[in-house]
């Protein structure tokens, strides 16, 4: 059962429209990440959930209940924001206690809730420092804080890690994912990075230009993708989009994929989706994951169909656990993931392994996934 639900959400700012008809909803407990590039509408969103935007029309529920109208203090959310925004002239353990000070929360009950929160966060060693004394990962931990004291119903997350540096970032994502893991408080959370999306989420919702491009679990955004842009966007290093030709082989189909300097690489499609049949004798976006192509010895033996091709491989990318290699196929750059020690050289010919079960195509002109 839904516990967050948008219905038909509109925001417009006179006549420019800056969200367009969002329908969304999350479980109670759910972790929903609102992911987009900047400026499609996703911090706009976070605040007409908090209130501190009012909508154009449709509506948000939250438990059954319509909030739209309500003061954001009636709403029963705590958000946790970019700049933290912490009071630099209190200590830390001030910071967390202010809004249960402003509500009239007994003393007993405060130091109760910041000792629990601080130590959820450790940070208790923090308590009597300013926030001009703490690092940025430390400052972040005491904004998390003074909305965890709240115990809400809803938590938002408003890019809260964009000011951190990659490896405090990784950390802080874990510490997240754990303490909802231990407190199963329904989270939304805006990023406009897809690894922290994907590492975070139950579900995803990605949008441009104010629209909802697709909403789904992690798997579904990932392998499912329902147009280009979610496919582009959507994964490190991203989905190869390639210019192919469908042509009909028997009562089959295959894909035909340009080759610099060589005959055309084809590649037979065992199980194609029914619309492919659409596109015989047409050009098609044939779409496939750097993992989905590979060194033979590193082919997914559970693939029910892998395709096989020599590729000319111009740069190989030693990376620690893998090795990637980019060649060219369909007029474009392709880079494959390979084996760490995979026996690649650049200015060489390899076979490659194409896992045909993960490959999915698009329309070029509407860029909408063919099924």
């Amino acid at each position: 059962m839904s516990f967050l639900r948008i219905e038909h959400l509109r925001k417009s700012y006179g006549s420019l429209e800056i969200l367009k008809d969002i329908s969304l909803e999350i479980e109670e407990g759910g972790f929903l990440v609102l992911v987009g590039p900047s400026g499609c509408g996703k911090s706009t969103l976070l605040n007409s959930i908090a209130g501190l935007e009012p909508i154009t029309s449709g509506d948000i529920l939250i438990n059954d209940k319509s909030v739209v109208g309500l003061h954001p203090s009636k709403r029963d959310i705590a958000m946790v924001f970019q700049s933290y925004a912490l009071y630099p002239n209190m200590t830390v353990g001030g910071n967390i206690a202010f809004g249960m000070e402003i509500r009239g929360v007994p003393k007993e009950e405060r130091e109760a809730s910041i000792q629990r929160v601080a130590d959820m966060l450790q940070i208790g060693h923090l308590l009597d420092r300013k926030p001009s004394q703490l690092s940025g990962g430390q400052r972040q931990r005491v904004a998390m804080g003074r909305a965890l004291v709240r115990d809400p119903q809803v938590f938002l997350f408003d890019e809260p890690l964009s000011n951190l540096d990659a490896k405090l970032r990784i950390d802080m994502r874990t510490e997240i994912k754990r303490l909802h893991a231990r407190m199963g408080t329904t989270i939304v959370y805006v990023t406009h990075d897809q690894v922290e999306a994907m590492t975070l989420a139950t579900r995803i919702a990605v949008l441009k230009d104010g629209i909802l491009q697709q909403f789904g679990s992690p798997s579904e955004i990932y392998n499912n993708p329902e147009n280009v842009f979610v496919a582009d966007f959507m994964g490190s290093p991203a989905m190869n989009l390639l210019t192919a030709r469908v042509e009909a082989d028997g009562s089959a189909l295959r894909v035909s994929l340009a080759r610099d300097g060589g005959e055309p690489l084809r590649l037979s499609i065992p199980n194609a989706p029914s619309g492919l049949s659409n596109y015989a004798g047409k050009e098609v976006l044939f779409g496939i994951r750097p993992e989905a192509l590979t060194d033979m010895d590193g082919a997914d033996r559970n693939a029910g169909s892998i395709g096989e091709g020599d590729c000319l491989i111009e740069v190989v990318e030693p990376a620690g656990s893998d090795t990637f290699a980019v060649t060219r196929l369909g007029g474009k750059e392709v880079v494959a993931r390979l084996r760490a020690d995979a026996d690649i050289r650049a200015g060489e010919t390899s076979r490659l392994a194409f896992n045909l079960d993960k490959v999915v195509y698009f329309d070029p002109k509407t860029e909408q996934r063919i099924r």
